[in-house]
């Protein structure tokens, strides 16, 4: 049997694809003309007629009445979606990169402390300092090449940083397991969203092809939504919080980069230094030579059995 760290690292490499796949099908989805409404409502009403026959069968839908579910859905999922989505639209993927992704570890940090006082550790603070000095020479080369240092796109992008650090920290308070996380959000997002969205929101279904439409409901509602989320809980299990998660924070970067010569999309000096700067603040490379808490519990169990 292949050893639990073995297995960390498969499911690592499979949560990597998936979300590195998330950067490059959501720029897609933009170019396919497939709307933030349209691609939201899909991938949730497709998670929805697969998860809630499964719990039904298991007659596990009580944790789904509790305020948890409901809460983590609206903002890890309907807002977060919303607004993640719509940036894709104005931006290419490169700024995914940078201002979600880069800027998780810091959200979640303020997150954390505005909602439950946890103080800074001297590893947030100097990602901090990265960060901060990366947007500034970034946005001064963007001003200096084009005028303009910020756009709308990467203002939503931010703003879903922040909706995804809350639901980060609320769920590790709550201490929901990985499987009802996944399916209260799928759940509640598609109970509270659908129908707003059949009733209130624009729909432009008729402008991409069904080809193009199902290929990204599919790898949304089905991979994104439910694989991802179970391979990332079980990569922490078997690794550890800090290595998995920047093993895999890894994931959307490559994308950014694999998306110059696939989608055409440009790398200026600006983004470069953006990519590289956030990079190593969301990262924090130098934990990597110190042993995280898994391992060291790992080493001390096998010190006691010899």
């Amino acid at each position: 049997m292949m050893p639990a760290r073995y297995q960390g690292y498969a499911f690592v490499a499979i949560t990597m694809c998936i979300w590195g796949g998330f950067t490059i099908s959501s720029r897609l989805s933009a170019l396919w003309h497939i709307s933030p409404w349209d691609i939201t409502a899909l991938r949730f009403l497709l998670a929805f007629c697969i998860l809630m026959p499964i719990l039904i069968y298991k007659k596990d839908t009580a944790f789904l009445w509790k305020k948890e579910p409901f809460i983590l859905a609206m903002l890890g999922g309907v807002a977060y979606c919303l607004t993640c989505y719509s940036a894709f639209h104005y931006v290419p993927a490169a700024h995914a990169a940078i201002f979600l992704n880069g800027c998780l570890p810091l959200c979640t940090a303020i997150a954390a402390f505005v909602l439950f006082k946890q103080p800074f550790d001297k590893h947030i603070w100097a990602s901090l300092a990265i960060m901060l000095c990366s947007i500034l020479a970034m946005s001064y080369l963007m001003y200096q090449a084009t005028g303009v240092a910020f756009s709308l796109g990467d203002g939503l992008f931010f703003i879903s940083a922040i909706w995804w650090g809350i639901f980060t920290v609320l769920l590790k308070q709550w201490k929901l397991s990985a499987w009802h996380a996944m399916a209260g959000v799928a759940i509640w997002s598609a109970i509270v969203y659908v129908p707003l969205y059949l009733l209130f929101f624009p729909k432009h279904l008729n402008e991409p092809t069904i080809q193009h439409l199902a290929i990204q409901t599919m790898f949304h509602g089905i991979f994104v939504v439910i694989v991802a989320t179970l391979t990332y809980v079980e990569a922490i299990k078997r690794l550890g919080a800090f290595k998995a998660g920047s093993i895999v924070t890894l994931a959307p970067f490559i994308a950014a980069i694999i998306a110059v010569p696939l989608l055409g999309e440009p790398l200026s000096l600006a983004i470069v230094c953006g990519l590289i700067g956030m990079g190593i603040g969301a990262l924090q490379p130098w934990r990597w030579l110190r042993k995280d808490s898994l391992e060291k519990q790992l080493t001390a169990q096998k010190k006691q059995s010899i």
